[in-house]
Order: structure tokens, then sequence, then C-alpha cells
């Protein structure tokens, strides 16, 4: 079954991505993320650690693009 991620999930983990590579994330942008995921996950009827391991590995590892 494919995770389902919110546009607003995404956006909220590309925050904390750019955060944790300028070495500035902080404790409130951390806990927003793992608040989204939660209330995401239960809303959906998700695993919460499915929803973050997709949610982390569309934001930190995305598919390659396919050349136009």
């Amino acid at each position: 079954m494919a995770i389902e991620l919110s546009d607003e999930l995404i956006k909220l983990e590309e925050a904390a991505w750019a955060e944790i590579q300028a070495k500035e994330l902080t404790p409130n942008t951390a806990a927003a993320v793992q608040a989204a995921i939660t209330a995401h996950a239960e809303a959906t009827g998700q695993s919460r650690y499915d929803v973050e391991a997709a949610l982390k590995k569309r934001v930190r590892h995305p598919e390659p693009q396919p050349a136009s």
C-alpha cells in the first residue's frame, strides 16, 4: 500500500530539512513536523513510522525526474 503524503506535510519536512542542512533546526520546527506526522497518520489510518519514513525518503532522497 502506497503511503499518502499531504502537501502541507511535505512542506513542513522540506523546511525542517533545510534547517538541518544549515545546522539551524529548532525544537519548534522538529516538534511541528512530528505532530503533523502523527496527526496525518491517525487521520489516514497509516502507521506513523511508515508515514515518517516515506516523508523523509520523498524529501531527502527524491526520485530523479525524467529528462524532457
